[in-house]
């Protein structure tokens, strides 16, 4: 680790905070007694490579070729060209040198990442980045170095800045976005002010990196509000470029000031306004410049535009005739347009407010320059005076252009005045003094004017809004040392020792921070401080204090000064006195000694100019000259302008000022650039510092060329040394835990590895037994860190034990082959005997065989004719057995037969003569008792007639009437008694019917059964022999037959043959005549078909997508519309808190899919519409299917034989019902007529008695008690019919029965006489086969009852949702009466039945309704009110209402409905803007809203699909073609914000989760980190891939629960996989660290699972797989081989989807993980790139992730009808009305 560190310079500096000096960049290192023999038995040892000093490469790297022990004066190497080379050492002071990093660290993107930290380990890396890689930017430690590459990079473009947005810093390759974007996320998350330092030498990139800082910051922090504020502070960098700037030999864009930029931040961190300060302007260079320099560029830019008509009054010509532009020689810069920059500089100036005549006002102050410049002054004889020409044009030019009068300015030009205490001199000057104070003038005018535009650039950037936060970026001069170091160079060294400073305070801050946040005991670490050089500066009686007291001296000169500086700081170590000079010193500072000419110092201190020039352009006639140099501003100079004077106008007084007594009053400009130092150190203290170090690579701007010397020089000036220097002190390699253990386990044992499972113990053993020193490495927190060198050391350990372990996997093959090739020679020696001794045993064995057989044969010979004669014998006397017992058991059976048959008999004729006899009893009874009552009744006739003549008759009579009725109800009360007999009667018959049917069935199957038994042998036995007969006679008919058939099917053969040759001839001929006619049309249509189809269908995505970009636009505008409306309604009203109203709760839809039936017939017409969905193919794939609907098909037509003859039998009974009927009721009428009359005429003619009583009756009630006496019998006569057609009805069906079971056994019988035919294989065979059909048909009823059930139970669940609903209704409403209630719902339901046989598909509303139906069923829904309904129920109901604003033909209605549609889903969406749920179900609704409005519009071309019932559905009388566009529009962007809120989610997963994720462990190895790896600015979160999966498994579903049509779904999920591809593509593109074979196997592994994850969702024919083609083929490019030609072949030939840029960068960007892997070579990559020089490829690197895909929204109807879609209550819509 010692290798590492460097010995002090000679001379001690004072250390700071107890440090020690400072080591010197070329001084080899020093080893510690207490690492000393670690270090040169372990690290000198052979083939271990070090870096030597080198006068041309600075260090040149070398191979130790003999072990170095100690006390070796000298060390054998060996240098890379093979040149043996003795390295003398000296053994006193021990100095080795340098020791050189393992390969695997060279390239790495941090600095601090190297083992071995030191100058040449540094100059190397950058050397191979820069030149191999072309990596410009690296970082070291906290700082990023940045090498000027001299060529245009595309890497700058607005996709990178979106790429490096949201990135923790370490996590990408180096960027100035990556520092930027650091600066912006610490503002955000410490609320912290940031600093942006830029330092470097003229021509290493400040500006530049300055401009890319303040664009990042522009984009990603872009203004809120419509002032483009981003815009504004961009436009400022071309006026300051063009003001600040000029061409220098080391650069052609040198910034010639310094500035400090402030760009201020609201709290939601967006630009609100920006502040500029300036420092040190070049002023000297307005009037003088060196060979091969030049002014400022507004100077050569305002010459280009001479020409302009608007600049025809300044006079001008081109730059090589002004003075102050044509000393530096050649005024043009390659590849730079003056006069197009200057356009750019005049619409900058526009852009931030400054007025045309202001401009004229500048371009005139600035030609005046030029013009002064010219003027010819010509000498007096005597040298004291001289004279300008009359005609000078010039000066004219000068003092018009500035308004000014000719002759006072011409006087003042040439003369000066002298003030005294006593009196005014006015003295002329000499030619030398006349041309400097022209030259003051000329600086000072240029000085003011860049103040002024300064202010009001800053005054175009300020902002009233209160700033929240700031970042600055200072673009500041780095160290200069010239042949000629002057007061410019001397101030920019004092502003670089004091930013050296602080940037070694806030290292050395860091460092502590993270040594105490590790909890690593703190020691302080030696570090450099300038603190010394800078008192010599600025310190009281330092050099300025020298320096202004001179300036006060009336007579003071620059020797004088010098010698006063010889006295003072004469003895300081910091300050030198040249040997050779009197008139200059030296100063030495942090980066080098520089020697400073004291010529000028004071001149320049001074900057004096005199005041009766100024006072002569104070009056000027120009407002704008006049303010330039009012006193308010004179004593400025370069001082900074503050906020404060930038909004500020300034006006003259009408009264003359009091002019001062003494110029020298005002301060020096050395006191002016101190006091805004020391301003500006104050602001960089109070903020958050990040520094970039800009390095020029060569002073010849050559692209890509590195200087080693001129690199190492600034790389000692920046501080980049430094920062390694206080790294290498501490313990600069730290390593987490976890990355450790994986990367250094190998060196671990098992027994540790499973004895601790704690990572940290493994650890820490591990290093205490490899290290030695425990001061060589400590233990933190969460890391580990180690001394420099200790990373190299065990980087070494682990290739040895990965070298052992190869020794012994060859070794161990090595054995293993010699083995395998011993066994296949002893395996063959054992193969050959064994085939001998084979095959002399196979002959015993064959002989043993033959006389076993021939024994074996002989004994089943006698056992087989034995078993014969045995099984006859015993074959017979079964069959003897079997008859006899058959005879005695026929005979048993037909003798109890008989018996039970007799019994029968007896049985009925003893009843029937029982029967007999008493009826003819009964009749006999009947009659006596007939004609006994009517004796009795004839008497009782003639005693009543006697009696009815008489008037007691009739008393009686009416006293009789009063029993009339009881009588009546007594006999009533009878016949009902009868009845209920008769019925009793009814069905003990129809009981015992069924039983003896049941006896007739038992009987009948028992009978068929024995005669079945009995006579199947005989019959089957006879069955054969007649068809054994008939088979022969068939056979013998069949020979005769085919004899016949063979000759004339030869015949027939040959003629056939015959005329197919001659008709294969012909239909040759004629099919190439044909393939020839055919072959030239098609090709010919067909390529032009291809033409235009390709032509057309490419102009139709282009027009697609410009057209939805511009729906994009809009939507964009629309809601910046809305935004700046919020705004102006908030600035009108008093802001306050407003709450939104809140979410109502809902309860579950009670409804589901309304009108579908859950029938048979149902799930047949579902089965077959599922049929005709699926295809042919499919279709005859699913057998399942197939048998389903053929037994379906069975069924249902036997269910019609069964309801035809049903039909049959209705109308047979309907037909004798009426016959019945009209019988009855003739028959009725005439008993009726008889009844009626007879009573009558007895009731006249005589007086009647009932019997049993004594009372008389009414006729008329009488002949009502009869008609209610038929009524009833009637009645019970009608019920016996209809039980005795019930009864008829049963038989029947039980005969059908019969029948079905008689049929299915025939069919059984003649299946089993076919099986007796078949051989016993096919019987199993065809058994099988029958079992299977029988199972199957089982399986298919069971399913279909499961099916039932299913279906049934769903029902059930609705309805008990329904009811529940209801339940919760009823409660709510609190009905109070029961009966009323039960009423209530009755009608209701009733009603709802009968209005849905009538609903017509429309709903009404009245107008006043309309908002609320927005509001109910578009701005308050929330997608789970409607979960459990029709999908998309809003775009149904919708179009219903417009339905019926159609019908009635309100257009106004119409209009009204759909505008407000709209605008309240665009009111949800905005309230909504990151709620993926509602964004989807929105977008379903507007979908299908616009194909209702397609479907149902009239057209034929969608009304194709629809049913009659549909076509009824259509409107009548509007064309809503335009509202159909206009909810296109809408359908797109809700599909755009979907996109965006999907991608939203998305892309924080995508780099961790396909990138990063080690989906298969172990695979991923680990490499050394570097400072920005271990200080991310953010914990970020880590996702998986499952984690995608999940969330694009919940896009899904949320999209297909809401019905969102599956093409839409495709497209989404096409865009979403594109930007999943672009992410991490562009991620890949610029991570130098996932640029690895592992990477490449880990990405395409994830890359397969969401290919896998497409399939499993039957997305994969959206196209989602093609979009992820290069990010597939980036994946193969990591894993394939990159070495022959024949590889960059293969790779050219497989990365078609990548650019050539692509395939380079990733080939530049791939890094080893391992030592064993080898690095890809320059030469492959040019191999590449001239392999894909033909390919026309865009010049972009990194793919547009925001790029959209256009949409298609292709028709889909909908198979509902309106009729059938029922609203549930909860969405509370009880106003609209069915119609």
């Amino acid at each position: 680790g010692e290798g590492a560190r460097a010995a002090g310079r000679a001379g001690s500096r004072p250390p700071f905070l107890g440090c020690a000096p400072v080591a010197a960049p070329l001084a080899p290192p020093r080893l510690r007694p207490a690492c000393r023999a670690m270090s040169v038995v372990e690290l000198y040892t052979k083939y271990t490579r070090v870096w030597i000093p080198d006068p041309e490469e600075v260090w040149k790297s070398a191979e130790i070729i003999k072990d170095y022990k100690e006390g070796d004066r000298t060390l054998h190497l060996k240098l890379e060209d093979d040149t043996v080379l003795e390295y003398p050492i000296n053994p006193e002071a021990n100095e080795l040198p340098f020791l050189r990093n393992p390969d695997i660290l060279v390239g790495e993107n941090d600095l601090t990442a190297l083992s071995y930290l030191h100058e040449p380990a540094v100059l190397h890396n950058l050397k191979v980045r820069f030149l191999e890689s072309n990596h410009i930017y690296t970082y070291c430690g906290i700082v990023l170095v940045a090498i000027n590459p001299y060529e245009q990079l595309p890497i700058y473009g607005q996709d990178v800045i979106y790429a490096y947005s949201g990135q923790n810093m370490g996590d990408m390759d180096p960027h100035i976005f990556a520092v930027a974007e650091e600066a912006y996320k610490q503002m955000a998350r410490d609320e912290k002010n940031q600093s942006i330092i830029v330092s470097g030498e003229s021509g290493a990139g400040k500006t530049v990196s300055a401009k890319y800082a303040m664009r990042f910051f522009a984009s990603v922090g872009g203004s809120s509000s419509e002032t483009n504020i981003e815009e504004k502070v961009l436009a400022s960098s071309p006026i300051m470029e063009s003001i600040g700037n000029a061409k220098t030999t080391r650069n052609d864009n040198s910034s010639r000031f310094g500035k400090y930029i402030q760009i201020g931040f609201d709290k939601r961190y967006h630009i609100i306004g920006a502040n500029m300060r300036t420092y040190l302007l070049e002023k000297s260079r307005v009037v003088f410049q060196a060979e091969d320099e030049r002014n400022y560029h507004i100077f050569y830019q305002l010459c280009a535009s001479a020409g302009l008509p608007e600049f025809k009054d300044l006079s001008l010509t081109s730059a090589e005739d002004f003075f102050y532009t044509a000393q530096g020689g050649d005024t043009s810069i390659d590849g730079v347009d003056d006069a197009s920059d200057f356009e750019k500089t005049r619409q900058a100036f526009t852009l931030l407010g400054v007025k045309e005549s202001h401009q004229m006002t500048i371009f005139k102050i600035l030609a005046a320059i030029l013009h002064l410049g010219n003027v010819d002054f010509q000498s007096e004889r005597d040298g004291e005076s001289c004279t300008i020409p009359k005609q000078d044009e010039h000066l004219r030019n000068f003092c018009r252009l500035l308004g000014v009068e000719h002759s006072q300015m011409e006087h003042w030009l040439r003369h000066r005045k002298l003030v005294t205490t006593s009196e005014t001199y006015i003295k002329p000057m000499s030619i030398q003094q006349v041309v400097n104070a022209r030259n003051a003038l000329a600086k000072h005018i240029y000085a003011q004017l860049f103040n002024w535009i300064v202010q009001h650039v800053n005054k175009a950037l300020y902002t009233t809004v209160k700033q929240h936060s700031f970042i600055g970026v200072l673009d500041i001069y780095g160290f200069e040392t010239f042949e000629v170091n002057s007061f410019e160079q001397f101030c920019i060294n004092y502003a670089n020792e004091k930013l050296q400073q602080q940037f070694n305070l806030h290292v050395f801050k860091l460092e502590q921070e993270e040594y105490m946040k590790e909890q690593i005991p703190w020691t302080l670490i030696d570090f450099y401080d300038n603190q010394p050089c800078i008192d010599l500066i600025e310190a009281k009686l330092g050099i300025f204090d020298l320096l202004d007291e001179e300036c006060k001296v009336p007579k003071g000169t620059d020797e004088n000064w010098a010698q006063k500086l010889y006295d003072r700081h004469g003895g300081s170590q910091h300050f030198q006195k040249p040997r050779m000079s009197n008139t200059s010193f030296i100063v030495v500072h942090f980066a080098d000694k520089v020697e400073y000419q004291c010529e000028g110092f004071l001149e320049k201190n001074r900057d004096t100019v005199y005041e009766e020039q100024i006072n002569i352009l104070k009056a000027s006639k120009y407002p704008m000259v006049a303010d330039l140099f009012h006193d308010g501003k004179d004593a400025k100079g370069g001082a900074p302008s503050g906020k404060g004077t930038s909004s500020k106008v300034h006006i003259r007084s009408a009264r003359p000022t009091v002019k001062a007594a003494n110029k020298e009053h005002k301060k020096t400009v050395g006191h002016q650039f101190r006091n805004s130092l020391h301003l500006l150190m104050e602001t960089l203290n109070a903020t958050t510092p990040h520094y970039v170090r800009c390095i020029k690579p060569n002073d010849e701007k050559l692209p890509f060329s590195f200087d080693p010397k001129r690199a190492v020089q600034q790389l000692r000036a920046c501080g980049v040394l430094e920062t390694i220097r206080i790294s290498a002190a501490g313990y600069p390699s730290r390593w987490t835990y976890h990355d450790f253990f994986n990367r250094y386990r190998v060196l671990m044992k098992k027994r540790d590895l499973s004895k601790k499972a704690d990572k940290k113990a493994i650890c820490k053993t591990l290093l205490e037994n490899l290290i030695k020193d425990p001061d060589k490495f400590q233990f933190g927190r969460t890391k580990i860190f180690f001394r420099a060198g200790q990373v190299a050391y065990l980087e070494k350990l682990r290739a040895d034990k990965f070298r052992s372990a190869t020794i012994m996997i060859q070794k161990t093959v090595r054995g293993w082959l010699q083995r395998l090739k011993y066994r296949r020679m002893r395996e063959a020696a054992i193969q050959i005997q064994r085939h001998t001794r084979g095959h002399l045993a196979r002959r015993l064995a064959d002989r043993l065989r033959r006389t076993k057989a021939a024994t074996v044969l002989q004994k089943q010979y006698r056992m087989l004719r034995i078993r014969r004669a045995y099984q006859m014998i015993r074959q017979a006397a079964i069959t003897i057995q079997a008859f006899t017992r058959g005879m005695f058991v026929r005979r048993n059976f037909r003798k109890v037969l008989a018996e039970h048959k007799a019994v029968i008999i007896q049985k009925n004729v003893r009843a029937w003569l029982a029967r007999k006899h008493f009826l003819r009893f009964r009749s006999a009874a009947v009659v006596i008792q007939c004609y006994f009552r009517r004796m009795k009744a004839r008497q009782e006739l003639k005693a009543l007639k006697i009696e009815a003549r008489s008037a007691e008759h009739l008393k009686r009579l009416n006293v009789g009437m009063e029993n009339k009725v009881v009588q009546l109800q007594r006999k009533i009360d009878e016949q009902n008694k009868e009845y209920k007999l008769l019925n009793e009667q009814l069905t003990t018959t129809a009981s015992a019917h069924s039983l003896e049917l049941e006896k007739l069935k038992k009987e009948l199957e028992q009978y068929r059964r024995k005669s079945g038994d009995g006579n199947q042998i005989t019959s089957l036995q006879e069955e054969i022999d007649s068809l054994r007969l008939a088979l022969e006679k068939a056979h013998g008919e069949r020979k005769i037959v085919e004899d016949t058939y063979m000759k004339e099917k030869d015949v027939l053969r040959k003629r056939i043959s015959d005329l197919e040759e001659e008709n294969a001839l012909l239909k040759e001929e004629k099919e190439a005549l044909n393939s020839k006619i055919l072959r030239q049309s098609e090709d010919e249509f067909a390529h032009n078909a291809a033409e235009e189809n390709a032509l057309m269908k490419k102009e139709l995505e282009e027009e697609r997508f410009r057209y939805q970009n511009l729906v994009k636009e809009y939507s964009r505008l629309e809601q910046r519309y809305d935004n700046l409306r919020d705004e102006m309604t908030i600035v009108k009203h008093t802001p306050g808190h407003r709450r939104n109203p809140s979410n109502q709760s809902s309860l579950e839809s009670d409804s589901n899919y309304p009108s579908i039936s859950t029938s048979e017939v149902g799930d047949t017409e579902d089965a077959i519409q599922q049929v005709e969905e699926m295809g042919l193919e499919k279709a005859a794939m699913d057998m399942t299917l197939f048998l389903k609907l053929q037994k379906r098909v069975r069924e249902l037509e036997q269910e019609r034989r069964k309801l035809q003859t049903q039909l049959e039998k209705k109308e047979i009974e309907n037909k004798k019902s009426q016959v019945i009927e009209m019988k009855n009721e003739m028959d009725l009428d005439r008993d009726t007529d008889l009844a009626y009359n007879s009573l009558k005429e007895s009731n006249i003619s005589m007086q009647t008695s009932w019997p049993n009583s004594d009372k008389h009756v009414d006729p008329e009630d009488a002949i009502e008690a009869y008609h209610g006496v038929c009524q009833t019998n009637r009645l019970l006569e009608a019920q016996l019919q209809d039980q005795r057609r019930e009864h008829e009805e049963e038989v029947e069906i039980l005969k059908d029965q019969i029948e079905a079971l008689r049929e299915e056994m025939e069919k059984q019988q003649d299946i089993f006489y076919q099986t007796l035919q078949l051989s016993p294989e096919a019987q199993v065979e065809f058994g099988i086969q029958q079992e299977i059909t029988r199972l199957t048909n089982e399986n298919l009823d069971l399913k279909e009852l499961l099916e039932k059930l299913e279906k049934n139970e769903r029902k059930l669940k609705k309805q008990l949702k329904i009811y529940m609903k209801k339940v919760q209704d009823y409660e709510a409403n609190h009905v109070s009466v029961q009966p009323e209630k039960q009423e209530h719902e009755l009608t209701r339901q009733v009603a709802v039945q009968r209005k849905e046989k009538e609903f017509q598909g429309m709903l009404e509303y009245y107008k006043e309704d309309e908002p609320l139906l927005i509001r109910n069923l578009i701005t308050e829904l929330k997608p789970q009110m409607v979960s459990a309904t029709v999908p998309c129920l809003p775009a149904y109901i919708l179009y219903m209402c417009i339905r019926h604003a159609d019908y009635i033909n309100d257009d106004h209605k119409v209009h009204s409905l759909l505008t407000s549609t709209i605008n309240g889903i665009k009111k949800v969406l905005k309230k909504h803007n990151d709620d993926f749920e509602m964004t989807s179900f929105w977008l379903s609704n507007a979908c299908r809203l616009l194909h209702c409005l397609k479907q149902y519009s009239g057209d034929m071309g969608f009304m194709t699909q629809n049913t009659p019932k549909q076509n009824e559905h259509c409107l009548k009388n509007f064309d809503l073609t335009e509202y159909r566009q206009v909810l296109s529009d809408l359908s797109i962007q809700i599909y755009q914000q979907l996109i965006k809120i999907a991608e939203g989610v998305l892309q924080p997963m995508i780099v961790t989760a396909v990138l990063e994720n080690e989906s298969i462990q172990g695979l991923s190895g680990v490499k050394p980190m570097g400072y920005r790896k271990r200080s991310s600015s953010m914990e970020e979160n880590t996702y998986s891939l499952e984690a995608i999966t999940r969330q694009l498994n919940t896009f899904h579903g949320v999209m297909c629960d809401q019905g969102l049509d599956p093409e839409i779904i495709q497209q989404v999920f096409k865009q979403l996989f594109y930007m999943i591809n672009a992410v991490a593509l562009n991620n890949l593109l610029l991570r130098k660290d996932v640029c690895s074979w592992s990477t490449g196997v880990q990405l395409r592994f994830n890359i397969s699972q969401l290919e896998e994850w497409l399939r499993g969702k039957n997305l994969h024919q959206s196209g989602a797989v093609e979009t992820m083609e290069p990010l597939i083929q980036a994946a193969q490019l990591l894993q394939l081989k990159k070495k022959t030609s024949e590889d960059a072949e293969a790779i050219c030939t497989l990365c078609t989807s990548l650019t050539t840029q692509q395939i380079v960068k990733i080939l530049n960007l791939y890094t080893p993980v391992n030592e064993f892997e080898e690095r890809v070579t320059v030469g492959f990559i040019r191999n590449i790139q001239a392999h894909l020089q033909e390919r026309n490829d865009p010049p972009q690197l990194l793919l547009d992730f925001k790029y959209m895909f256009p949409v298609l929204f292709p028709f889909s109807p909908s198979s509902l009808t309106m009729d059938s879609i029922h609203i549930p209550a909860s969405l509370n819509l009880e106003f609209l009305n069915k119609v």
